[in-house]
């Protein structure tokens, strides 16, 4: 299996509710072989309206984030813990999360197999199993939103993307 044929699945996925009420599943994109991937936690109302992350709001924030450290996107991966839109933007459940991980992220992780994975937001860091980190540097954040939001998170996010760049 590859990360296109993986991506398909993922876009005719029912396995849970979410796949039910979304418009788009959000499978991830970038390099198959990056060395930096970023796991946020479920798409938002954009990302389910164009079926890629981190295109809203919290998506420029991060695309700044990316830029002012000098990382280059195109050569990282970013993807989510739940590839559905939880509906009125709720938390993933544990066991959309807990599909979605065994399925899918634990599959892109294995096949891109990143050096350096960066948990963005509690929910990553809830859903995300430590056996799938092994032998990675492992960088816990803030969610993007939270970023934008807090100055105190905005001053974290910035030290963490400036590390992930060393």
């Amino acid at each position: 299996m590859n990360l296109k044929t993986l991506a398909d699945k993922i876009k005719r996925c029912r396995l849970c509710a979410l796949g039910r009420t979304r418009k788009k599943a959000v499978p991830g994109e970038g390099a198959a072989k990056a060395r930096i991937m970023f796991i946020g936690e479920a798409p938002g109302k954009k990302e389910d309206e164009t079926g890629r992350p981190f295109t809203g709001k919290a998506g420029d924030f991060f695309n700044e984030l990316l830029k002012k450290s000098k990382i280059n996107k195109r050569k990282c991966f970013v993807t989510s813990v739940v590839k559905c839109r939880p509906p009125k933007n709720r938390n993933p459940k544990a066991i959309e999360a807990r599909i979605c991980v065994q399925e899918y992220l634990a599959k892109q992780i294995m096949l891109i197999n990143p050096k350096v994975v960066v948990l963005l937001g509690n929910i990553a860091r809830k859903y995300v199993p430590k056996e799938l980190l092994k032998r990675k540097k492992v960088i816990i954040t803030h969610h993007p939103a939270a970023g934008m939001r807090f100055p105190k998170s905005r001053k974290k996010m910035e030290r963490d993307f400036r590390k992930i760049k060393s």
